[in-house]
């Protein structure tokens, strides 16, 4: 125990920007990292980070947010590591967006959470930065924003590592691939090793199979976050003649299909919504409305209905403890939300863990100023 208060990385202070309800923060929190603060725009997120992180929320525009402020919440002391995490929104990515042949990643005013985050890098000087996104950003063929944004942090002397990474190979039960970037000026900084492979994957089984089965539009007894969409009479006749176990709307019967997959370019959505989860490997990518039926395939293996808000956060790895909405106000939209938006706690831990090895083999290699 001696030994391990004498860990460098015990004295790093975090600043999570981009917070929204914790996700990234529980992780490091998690690994026994100091949070001094989140920031977010949504102040409906504050509750539910403060309630789990002991740890302060600003509700700020983080496009007025300024260094001088970033770096009062760090405060002084004795020598530290500053560490400077977020999750800067990109609208231009979302798959909307994309589908826009005309986008061509030019508008300034998309960008500029993401210029936001490398101006307050630039200023403040964290020592280790850590940036987590969507996988369409490092797409160098189409877009040259985040070749601009690692060419800039190299520039300010930063040792710069990123990958694709395939959340479920670090314990993450859902097949979430995601950008993330790594930044160090107190030496060579990158992931961990992978954690999981086949041989150890986390199945929706493992992860859902424990809960008491509900119907849809109902909610256990001893757990309100173990809620269900209410559904109309038609999707409650297609997710019966949906197979169980990742059965799609493939076998439906003609009058249960949706005009628009009738079509010829709609085909193609059959298999992509109002499917069933398969129980023996990861889910899809959680999304904010992966409690609804007709919004990817996300209905239960077995049971009538979409998944939870419960299965939901446990397949983004939040904690059963976990408190997203003071106990009367709890909303289906809201707390799913909540839940889709956020980073994996457990891909949060892997982010930590790995910020904690380099800062403990590299924290002697500069001063630590404050």
């Amino acid at each position: 125990m001696a030994q391990n208060k004498n860990k460098k990385y015990r004295k790093a202070k975090v600043i999570d920007l981009f917070c929204g309800i914790g996700g990234m923060t529980h992780g490091f929190v998690r690994e026994g990292f100091k949070v001094v603060a989140g920031i977010d725009i949504d102040q409906s997120c504050k509750y539910g980070f403060e309630k789990n992180n002991s740890s302060r929320f600003l509700h700020k525009d983080i496009s007025k947010v300024t260094a001088k402020e970033i770096n009062e919440l760090y405060g002084k002391g004795k020598q530290f590591a500053k560490v400077l995490i977020g999750c800067a929104p990109c609208q231009p990515f979302s798959s909307l967006t994309n589908k826009n042949p005309y986008f061509k990643g030019s508008n300034d005013k998309e960008w500029k959470p993401l210029n936001k985050f490398i101006e307050l890098i630039r200023k403040v000087k964290p020592h280790v930065v850590s940036m987590e996104n969507v996988k369409q950003l490092a797409d160098e063929k189409r877009f040259s924003i985040f070749k601009k944004f690692v060419g800039s942090l190299e520039k300010m002397g930063y040792n710069v590592s990123h990958e694709i990474v395939d959340c479920w190979r670090y314990g993450v039960p859902q097949r979430r691939r995601r950008l993330v970037l790594l930044a160090s000026r107190i030496g060579d900084i990158k992931l961990i090793p992978k954690t999981h492979y086949k041989s150890n994957i986390r199945t929706v089984r493992k992860v859902l199979g424990h809960l008491p089965p509900i119907n849809d539009g109902t909610t256990d007894a001893r757990d309100k976050l173990h809620r269900s969409s209410k559904l109309s009479k038609l999707n409650k006749k297609r997710i019966i003649a949906t197979p169980q176990d990742g059965g799609s709307a493939k076998s439906w019967d003609d009058d249960l299909v949706l005009k628009c997959h009738n079509k010829k370019k709609g085909k193609s959505y059959q298999c992509s919504v109002y499917g069933r989860m398969h129980w023996d490997e990861p889910s899809p990518t959680i999304t904010t409305q992966s409690v609804s039926l007709g919004t990817g395939r996300f209905g239960h293996p077995e049971q009538d209905r979409a998944i939870s808000l419960r299965e939901a956060a446990l397949l983004q790895t939040f904690p059963k403890y976990y408190k997203f909405v003071e106990p009367d106000k709890l909303s289906m939209k809201c707390v799913a939300k909540y839940i889709g938006n956020a980073v994996p706690v457990r891909l949060g831990q892997i982010i930590a863990r790995s910020i904690k090895k380099h800062i403990d083999t590299c924290g002697d290699s500069v001063r630590l100023s404050a």
